[in-house]
């Protein structure tokens, strides 16, 4: 029995802040953001909208895709740095919501990568047959800890959720490798300093250009596959140069990478559940191709998947 992706979703607030926008907020300008980071607007939850919320949109969407019920989902876990409160759990929060009594929940922290990190906790419970649909949602309200007169980090962040419904598919298919990691000796590089979001950017770029491709080539090489397998690769939506660097090392045409962080930014844990949901309902993912899905975050963490599409 493997694990894979049943159903997908996804929501962004209506608010769009533009690079324009920021320029009259700080010392910065749109050429310089897009040069840097590929990043054009990204999107704003207001203050009646919370982590939970977000998380819950996208949830009944991949609920619904996935054609399961409330109470066929047996366990919620939701990736997020940002949550409503200390606790209880976003999970907790939208368990109430949806109505999944039967399920049990939690809430993961791994800053960016952890939707791979919740994907891969769900492949070990479906797969021991302990649970058939696990619901895994990455989601963020960033916006709540971005110092808005920071000209360094205030361009990157923005909200949004991301959520797929994970469960038993035939042999071949669904989620075949996996890696995770984390390194603390880097928490210096990228952490939350009292109530905002701290960077070193360039330690960060350093680190996550070495580890993406590195990460994503060794879950290929992990299924006896080559980088002429991968058919669509699926990165940590952060900055479009470190992107490039793992399309690069994959040796994949530009059009077999997913690409939307020019219009959210970096969502951290959303990052990579939005643009998978986005890229299956826009048709790029077809069935039975070969997907890597590779992402980095604060720990300093790392996660990739590769996945055959399909049920």
């Amino acid at each position: 029995m493997n694990a894979g992706i049943l159903g997908t979703g996804h929501y962004v607030p209506e608010r769009v802040l533009t690079n324009k926008d920021l320029e009259k907020m700080v010392d910065t300008s749109d050429e310089w953001i897009q040069t840097r980071t590929g990043i054009v607007e990204r999107r704003i939850a207001p203050d009646d909208i919370d982590t939970s919320d977000m998380a819950y949109y996208a949830a009944v969407q991949a609920m619904e895709e996935a054609e399961v019920k409330s109470e066929d989902i047996d366990m919620i876990l939701v990736a997020t740095v940002t949550p409503d409160m200390g606790f209880p759990s976003v999970a907790c929060q939208i368990q109430e919501r949806l109505g999944a009594f039967n399920a049990s929940a939690m809430d993961l922290s791994a800053a960016c990568a952890g939707f791979m990190y919740g994907m891969v906790t769900a492949k070990q419970f479906i797969e021991s047959q302990t649970y058939k649909n696990i619901l895994v949602v990455g989601v963020e309200k960033l916006s709540k800890i971005t110092n808005w007169e920071d000209r360094n980090t205030s361009v990157l962040f923005g909200d949004g959720a991301g959520a797929a419904v994970l469960g038993p598919v035939s042999k071949d298919r669904g989620i075949l490798s996996f890696e995770l990691g984390a390194d603390g000796t880097g928490i210096p590089h990228l952490h939350q300093d009292g109530d905002y979001i701290y960077m070193n950017g360039r330690e960060v770029f350093k680190f996550a250009v070495r580890q993406m491709g590195e990460s994503a080539l060794n879950v290929v090489e992990k299924i006896n596959l080559t980088k002429d397998d991968v058919d669509y690769l699926i990165p940590h939506q952060a900055n479009i140069r470190i992107m490039e660097a793992a399309r690069e090392k994959l040796d994949i045409p530009v059009e077999k990478m997913s690409k939307s962080v020019h219009k959210y930014g970096n969502t951290s844990a959303a990052s990579i559940a939005i643009a998978l949901s986005e890229d299956v309902k826009e048709g790029k993912i077809k069935k039975d191709e070969l997907i890597v899905l590779v992402g980095f975050g604060g720990g300093l963490t790392w996660g990739a998947v590769a996945l055959r599409w399909g049920k």
